[in-house]
């Protein structure tokens, strides 16, 4: 009797493994954005651990030269155009490196 129960739940986790296998083959895109996603979450989960709990850490960003502040009485005009082309460079950076590493696969 034992190895009946033992057949019976290989057999179920055979079928259980090869239906989530044929999902991944049937939608291999949903997947990869799913665990794209994922580290998208934790890489924001973790620059926001940063700037809050060290708050020091990008107290440089917005105060470089060509980031323009206009101040004439009592308005104020903040154009941070060198903050805005760092980060451009970054997530085009970012962006180039995960579309390379799933363009292998």
């Amino acid at each position: 009797m034992g190895s009946r129960g033992q057949f019976a739940k290989d057999a179920a986790l055979h079928l259980r493994q090869s239906w989530y296998e044929s999902r991944a083959r049937s939608y291999p895109g949903e997947v990869r954005i799913g665990n794209l996603l994922m580290l998208a979450g934790g890489l924001l989960l973790l620059i926001g651990a940063l700037v809050r709990f060290t708050p020091g850490v990008f107290s440089w960003f917005g105060n470089l030269p060509g980031d323009i502040r206009i101040k004439s009485g009592s308005s104020r005009v903040y154009l941070p155009i060198t903050s805005m082309i760092l980060i451009s460079v970054a997530l085009t950076l970012v962006a180039n490196l995960v579309a390379t590493l799933l363009r292998d696969r």
